[in-house]
């Protein structure tokens, strides 16, 4: 990706106080968390991930896979793992490898526990056709050739099996992503979520693949989304594509209180999670973000959405 980018936010980030950023961390919450195992190398395993978050004093951590779904588990590691007062959550991605827009797959997930259901992301149409950019979308894994998946018919109306899918979202009070779904596709689902009572909206790197505009930004967090930058995309990291003043424009597009930061990390020869997050806590710093901006986005609104103190 981008040097000059990656060099840039090293300069930025240089001499902001690691004491700072200590105490900023305390209480964080990260909804996009990459660990192991997964169909993609990976640096930490799901434990590792509970592990460092909370060596750093974090609240909590969402584990997200394209291809599988980590809810299931979390009995499991709460067992072996509660005692480090880490709040773990799971959720389900629809792409094709994990059952598309099935609505018994979701109702099933839910009943196990599942706190996000995305919209498809890799095996998403318009992730498909943004793919040809590597820079865009890129899937680095080859996986069986899968049909691109939209939720609007040919003529943009929500499909039926969507509208049964958001029916369970707001059964379960979870939280509706829109994945990589493109923006014309999001209005559309996120008009119908609302009017079908799903309370908890959230957007991923709108500014990396989905063809927003800022207008769209603004426009969705006054209609109630909470808006995630992925740290990734922002800092010193081989997935950097964006220059670090636009990690000011991202946030200021939907406002510090719509906004959160995920670190989108767990990939190797790649930052961790934590440090990933750290680097987006002193860039957000060093951007002009106050110290309560920054908590609004890694602690306070994260911890909304998933519906912890």
């Amino acid at each position: 990706m981008s040097e000059k980018n990656r060099a840039e936010v090293r300069a930025l980030i240089a001499n902001i106080d690691d004491a700072i950023v200590d105490e900023l961390l305390q209480g964080a919450v990260d909804l996009h968390v990459h660990s192991g195992p997964s169909t993609m190398p990976r640096q930490l395993d799901h434990f590792e991930a509970v592990e460092q978050a909370a060596a750093t004093g974090m609240r909590g951590i969402l584990f997200k896979d394209h291809h599988y779904s980590v809810a299931p588990f979390l009995p499991i590691m709460n067992r072996v793992l509660g005692h480090h007062n880490v709040a773990m959550f799971g959720g389900l991605v629809l792409n094709n490898s994990t059952g598309g827009l099935n609505p018994f797959v979701v109702d099933a997930q839910l009943k196990m526990g599942a706190k996000l259901i995305w919209m498809p992301t890799a095996q998403s149409a318009n992730h498909i056709r943004s793919s040809h950019r590597k820079t865009r979308l890129a899937s680095n894994v080859q996986l069986k050739k899968s049909p691109g998946i939209t939720v609007v018919d040919a003529y943009g109306e929500l499909l039926d099996v969507v509208k049964e899918i958001l029916d369970s979202i707001a059964e379960f009070d979870a939280i509706l992503s829109s994945g990589h779904l493109h923006i014309s596709e999001i209005w559309t689902l996120f008009t119908e979520a609302k009017k079908r009572g799903v309370k908890r909206l959230l957007v991923n790197h709108p500014m990396y693949g989905l063809h927003f505009t800022y207008e769209d930004i603004r426009e969705l967090a006054e209609f109630g989304a909470l808006i995630e930058q992925s740290a990734c995309l922002y800092v010193d990291c081989r997935f950097n594509v964006f220059a670090p003043g636009e990690l000011r424009e991202h946030i200021e597009a939907a406002g510090v209180t719509h906004s959160s930061i995920g670190s989108d990390l767990g990939q190797v020869d790649n930052p961790s999670p934590v440090e990933g997050l750290r680097q987006a806590v002193k860039l957000c710093l060093a951007l002009g973000f106050s110290e309560d901006d920054v908590r609004v986005m890694i602690r306070d609104n994260p911890a909304k959405l998933v519906g912890i103190a």
